[in-house]
């Protein structure tokens, strides 16, 4: 890192980590840390700082088991943590999901960019699997994208004739409901430009549809191929984003799924919930799970279709 300009440091605790982040990103410097579900929890608060005030920065969470200690083996179960907040106040966070590390390499730059682009903290948010996975990656040349100059940074005066203040405390309540008032169209702005999904075997009518992310999301697809060999027809919606979620792909494919939808996660139902939220009631919505680290395998997966769509017939 030192060799290309850039600091790496070990922060002595994650409460500790995220406060520094807190003060890089006040700097206008691009920043990150990374964490692994419970250390997301203690940098919970900080997080609700950074995006109070507004700074740009990017958390990475390697999901594993919980709640408590839990387990070091793979979980999706920090769903709700990161997609509905996840700490205390009116706010959202752009969250991508990556399904290999080739695109856990690719989404990190987007959400620097984002993270700039919107000042706002963004997740990367992998499994357990993925952050002990080795697979070939390219680091792709990449345009860069015009972002917007950053002219809150506490950086020094550099020629203004104030100084940067940054802050999060609004003591009047019209001041902090005006606040949060931009921050909403802020975030409202993020659902239509930066959404990101995979329609996955949609093209044509199938029996269900399969809503799956991360690793699971892998499985999925397998099971796609195991499901035509005994010819039942399986399509997959894969969301990139976890937040915002692809409530556009359910408007393209509730027409072409005969018996509904399935949420497979590494949890005990937490994405399910958006998916019951964007279909609408228009057709059944089905889960199935694994917790505790236990990974399904994708004849697991395909029994439990298969009783959905008898159940739905």
């Amino acid at each position: 890192m030192p060799k290309i300009g850039r600091v790496f440091l070990q922060a002595e605790s994650e409460v500790a980590a995220i406060n520094m982040i807190y003060g890089a990103a006040g700097t206008g410097v691009r920043c990150m840390t990374s964490s692994s579900s419970p250390g997301i929890s203690l940098k919970a608060e900080g997080i609700s700082y950074i995006a109070g005030a507004e700074l740009p920065c990017v958390i990475i969470d390697i999901v594993r088991g919980g709640p408590g200690l839990g387990g070091i083996q793979p979980a999706q179960s920090d769903y709700f943590q990161a997609t509905k907040g996840g700490a205390h106040g009116d706010f959202n966070m752009p969250v991508y999901a990556p399904c290999s590390i080739q695109e856990m390499v690719d989404l990190v730059q987007d959400a620097f960019d984002v993270a700039e682009m919107y000042r706002t903290p963004v997740m990367v948010m992998g499994d357990g699997m993925l952050g002990q996975m080795m697979e070939p990656v390219e680091f792709k040349e990449r345009s860069a994208k015009e972002l917007p100059e950053k002219t809150w940074a506490a950086n020094g005066l550099n020629g203004r004739a104030h100084h940067n203040v940054i802050n999060s405390l609004y003591l009047k309540p019209e001041g902090l409901e005006a606040h949060n008032l931009k921050l909403q169209a802020k975030y409202k702005a993020i659902k239509e430009k930066e959404t990101k999904y995979e329609l996955y075997n949609c093209e044509n009518e199938v029996d269900l549809i399969m809503v799956a992310y991360g690793t699971t999301s892998r499985i999925c697809k397998t099971v796609v191929k195991l499901a035509e060999k005994e010819g039942i027809k399986l399509g997959l919606i894969r969301p990139v984003t976890l937040w915002p979620f692809p409530v556009e792909s359910f408007e393209k494919t509730v027409d072409k799924t005969k018996h509904g939808y399935a949420s497979i996660e590494l949890s005990c139902g937490q994405m399910v919930e958006d998916v019951r939220l964007a279909v609408e009631g228009r057709k059944p919505v089905f889960f199935f799970g694994r917790t505790g680290g236990m990974v399904p395998s994708p004849n697991e997966i395909l029994e439990n279709v298969k009783k959905f769509i008898g159940g739905a017939k």
